[in-house]
């Protein structure tokens, strides 16, 4: 009989295993109020838990009882206590129902409660990324020695218990075995044709002394056979293991903002929303994904984490000088062949005047073939300018790699990002 233990470290009074067949059951519940908490939350506590309520009737389980039994006679479907045009006089009391199984008011004074339980940090996080990945990864050569692959290279008599070959092994104690036997084996053989002989011939003839004596050494080499070890220590044979190089499937990510005058403060508040959501899903999903954080208005500048998030610079709008910082630093860098390269731009797509020409044409002809993915958000509930009518020309170029969204509001952005994030079934990494 094969059993199964889960060693898993459970919290005290809880279940692992349960509470994930839970929240597997309850998934679309959970999403839901996942995606309501994502949507109201503030920069700043983007990353904490979040407590769930799911009504009572949506827990409740299908269950087997008895029925009154016996033999009924019913006339469905109608009542017996009705007939056409009676009137039917309305219920007492100030609510409508008594609230029971409700989870409602009663002026019994009983209800349900709705069923309450709280998301850990991780399993939060889970839910918000569910189903997203990052387009169009591939595996890139080889930039170092950094990333790889630990493969069986063969056998040696030295190694750890948890890397035995149990079958070269036991191949190489049975060796052994017939080895050191055989000669021992060869030696009992006469031994034993030897004592048959003596005791064959007549009484006169035999020689009890040599038979005394053929008869210690049988037992003397019996006991040699047996003290034979099954396995020693000598027999053992462990996997080797060598470091094979592996391709790399590391991974940038340009995360460009506008910070112009023209992006007002809760427009900044909406993009650094979407930037913070798009910086803990690659932290939580992606080992290799480096980030470079700009900001531009007429001119781009590369910043560390806390000032792309936090630093008040404004100033007038320049994309373009955006998007040159970022083919420069590609450019020096993060070679194309050794990386893919993903750009995220938020915007308001105000612009100077011709600069929107120009962003086009550096995506065409500069960026867009050296890019896995180019995503760009356009926040503003008005009508789109010159900026978004030239990135439509270059999604129609790029359509796979180029995808453009508009968010009006911060409810907007949780749906947008999966939208953009969401994953290919065609995607082959």
């Amino acid at each position: 009989m094969t059993y199964f233990i889960d060693r898993r470290p459970n919290a005290k009074h809880k279940s692992a295993v349960n509470r994930q067949r839970f929240l597997e059951r309850y998934r679309k519940h959970i999403k839901r109020s996942v995606e309501d908490a994502v949507n109201r939350r503030s920069i700043t506590d983007m990353e904490r838990g979040e407590k769930i309520s799911i009504p009572t009737k949506d827990i409740s389980e299908p269950v087997f009882q008895h029925g009154p039994g016996g033999a009924r006679n019913i006339v469905s479907p109608g009542n017996k206590e009705f007939v056409q045009g009676d009137r039917i006089r309305r219920p007492g009391g100030q609510g409508g129902g008594n609230g029971a199984g409700e989870g409602g008011a009663s002026n019994q004074g009983e209800g349900n409660d709705e069923f309450a339980f709280t998301l850990t940090r991780e399993e939060f996080l889970e839910f918000v990324f569910d189903g997203l990945e990052l387009p169009h990864l591939q595996r890139k050569p080889l930039k170092s020695l950094e990333e790889v692959k630990m493969v069986r290279a063969g056998l040696s008599r030295d190694g750890v218990p948890a890397r035995i070959s149990i079958t070269r092994s036991m191949r190489e104690a049975y060796a052994r075995r017939i080895a050191m036997r055989a000669p021992i084996k060869r030696a009992l053989k006469e031994a034993i044709e030897a004592l048959e002989e003596e005791e064959r011939k007549d009484s006169v003839l035999r020689n009890p002394a040599r038979i005394t004596e053929l008869k210690a050494d049988i037992e003397r080499l019996q006991k040699r056979i047996e003290a034979v070890p099954f396995i020693d220590t000598y027999d053992l044979r462990y996997h080797q293991l060598s470091a094979q190089p592996q391709p790399s499937s590391q991974a940038v990510m340009f995360c460009v903002m506008d910070v112009s005058g023209s992006m007002t403060q809760n427009h900044k508040d909406i993009a650094k929303r979407f930037f913070l959501l798009l910086y803990m899903f690659l932290e939580k999903h992606y080992e290799k994904v480096e980030l470079v954080f700009v900001r531009h208005h007429t001119a781009a500048r590369e910043v560390s984490e806390e000032e792309f998030f936090y630093s008040r610079e404004t100033g007038g709008t320049i994309v373009s000088s955006a998007l040159k910082l970022v083919n420069t630093i590609i450019k020096a860098r993060y070679p194309p062949e050794k990386w893919n390269l993903y750009v995220a731009q938020a915007s308001d797509g105000d612009n100077w005047d011709d600069d929107s020409n120009t962003c086009r044409e550096m995506l065409v002809k500069q960026l867009m073939p050296q890019l896995q993915y180019y995503a760009y958000v356009e926040i503003t509930p008005h009508d789109h300018q010159s900026l978004w009518h030239e990135y439509e020309s270059v999604a129609g170029h790029f359509p796979e790699r180029f995808a453009m969204r508009q968010i009006v509001e911060a409810s907007d952005i949780y749906s947008v990002f999966r939208e953009l994030f969401k994953r290919r079934l065609s995607q082959t990494n």
